[in-house]
């Protein structure tokens, strides 16, 4: 653990990306296996260590410590794992430094009960900073400034390897990645996986900036509607084995087996996953319903049955058609889905237009429609992995404002954990005694202020707190802000009975009376 611990402090302290790399690869070419490909699994998010959950971690700091002095403690540092690797009493004995390979083995194979002991009896035998990795490690909570593209570019730094070419196999093998590192050491030819039941990375778009669409030729791009859903991929094997795979490549097919059923074909397909009801496209706050379920029962599947709405053919059977240009991608699809005809399954439709003044009144509806706005793709573009400028954009519809009142706050984490910088925020209803009007939550949001504002925003929230709910501060209602957000729906969660959809700080109102915030009336207009 020693060797890790010092990596991550390494990394968080080291704010060059070029740096964050040179560290990377250094701990790789160094570290013996397994350790190395736990440690890259960790960066990379694909280590699941399901023994250790953090209220146990939490437990076991009130076991040694006063609990009154932890929440202080807890209060005030804002993380978990860095609060208790620093309040943390030692016991003294026959302890020794565990190797991660250890770590995550051990906790593997726990059974039930077993994980506490395991981890006390390490918290003992580190130091501070050993204790803090070890927790970042088994809660999942890496935040070092390293991302999963990152962490894989190292490795591929490390054997000379084209970052795509290691994107290419990654989801194919499994931690501690041995192939890999024996591949990227040249100890080993490319690992060999099954193309048609793995992920394949997905093409992403750029956001259309201002003044970028009078630069590109309408000719040159097709265009089809952003729908409101999530993006998947769904990848099958031809022999009734199919699997689903969210943008980010985790495996959602536990949570869809009325989809996953259909999948009995061979290739792997591009699409929008959707609730659809009598034809019609439902709110996103239908989707929800299914999304991160580890089982479904027959009323959920019969209540929100989804649909995937098909945008790009990566593998037509076994061949790779990745490399062809969109347009002959597109007319494999059509042909594919003609013959085919695949059940909970249809094509989002291109959109003709003449030039972009035709195709921008046309995105000017899409609300109305309940659509997110639109994409561009370059015809000739093959399918990249990533998020390459120029292929694809995504131009999607302006956002809604509200004018709302910060209600709760708390703080955030790693570099924010300090600062309060979660805020929810509230409009205005008419009481249900009759008696005046209330302010009931309809959004939480942590993003769309500036450094600046941000300290402003800690500053009233030190000076204006009512109540305190453990990390949470309720405040006095004095401050309005500009929210934009996507759109409304829906919500059992929310007193209010209804949510913004990815709400962002717009402006600080200052100026602005509380009793002049929007109503939750006006927002259910726009669901």
């Amino acid at each position: 653990m020693t060797p890790f611990a010092t990596l991550l402090e390494a990394l968080i302290f080291m704010p060059s990306r070029n740096g964050k790399l040179a560290l990377l690869e250094r701990y790789f070419r160094d570290a013996p296996d397994p350790d190395r490909g736990y440690a890259l699994a960790a960066l990379a998010g694909t280590l699941q260590i399901k023994a250790a959950k953090p209220a146990l971690i939490r437990e076991l700091a009130a076991s040694r410590v006063d609990p009154v002095l932890f929440a202080l403690s807890y209060d005030f540092v804002g993380d978990l794992a860095e609060t208790v690797s620093l309040i943390w009493p030692a016991r003294p004995g026959a302890n020794r430094p565990p190797e991660l390979a250890e770590v995550v083995e051990r906790l593997g194979a726990a059974k039930r009960g077993q994980a506490a002991g395991l981890i006390e009896g390490w918290l003992d035998a580190l130091d501070a900073t050993g204790r803090w990795a070890l927790l970042k490690l088994v809660t999942g909570g890496m935040r070092v400034g390293v991302s999963a593209r990152l962490a894989k570019q190292a490795l591929a730094q490390l054997g000379n390897l084209p970052p795509e070419e290691v994107e290419a196999v990654w989801h194919g093998l499994a931690p501690p990645y041995a192939e890999l590192f024996a591949w990227a050491e040249g100890r080993a030819e490319r690992p060999v996986i099954d193309a048609g039941s793995v992920f394949h990375p997905l093409m992403l778009a750029n956001p259309l900036e201002e003044g970028e669409l009078e630069r590109l030729d309408p000719g040159t791009y097709a265009a089809e509607w952003k729908w409101d859903g999530i993006r998947v991929q769904l990848s099958a094997d031809g022999t009734g084995r199919g699997r689903i795979f969210s943008r980010s490549g985790d495996e959602i097919t536990h949570s869809f087996p009325d989809l996953a059923d259909r999948l009995t074909f061979q290739g792997v397909l591009d699409g929008e996953l959707l609730v659809l009801r009598d034809g019609q496209v439902m709110p996103f706050g239908d989707l929800q319903q299914r999304l991160n379920r580890k089982t479904v029962n027959r009323k959920i599947i019969e209540e929100f049955p989804v649909h995937v709405r098909l945008y790009d053919m990566l593998f037509d059977a076994a061949e790779d058609i990745r490399a062809l240009p969109f347009d002959q991608r597109r007319a494999r699809l059509e042909t594919w889905f003609r013959l085919i005809a695949p059940q909970g399954m249809d094509l989002s439709p291109l959109i003709g237009f003449a030039d972009w003044a035709e195709l921008s009144d046309l995105r000017d509806g899409a609300r109305d429609a309940g659509i997110e706005g639109l994409m561009l793709k370059e015809r000739a573009s093959p399918y990249l992995a990533g998020r390459p400028k120029g292929p694809w954009f995504k131009w999607k519809r302006d956002a809604l404002t509200a004018d709302c009142v910060i209600l709760y706050a708390q703080r955030g984490h790693g570099k924010r954990s300090s600062l309060y910088s979660d805020f929810t925020f509230g409009c205005w209803r008419d009481r249900a005694d009759g008696q005046g009007r209330e302010l009931v939550p309809v959004g939480k949001a942590y993003s769309g202020f500036t450094d600046a504002e941000l300290k402003e925003l800690d500053r009233f929230v030190q000076t204006h707190t009512t109540e305190r709910f453990g990390p949470v501060r309720a405040v006095e209602a004095k401050l309005v802000v500009e929210v934009a957000f996507d759109s409304v729906q829906r919500s059992t969660r929310h007193k209010s009975g209804i949510a913004m959809r990815f709400p962002r700080f717009h402006r600080l109102r200052w100026d602005k009376p509380v009793e002049e915030a929007d109503t939750v009336a006006s927002l259910e207009k726009l669901i």
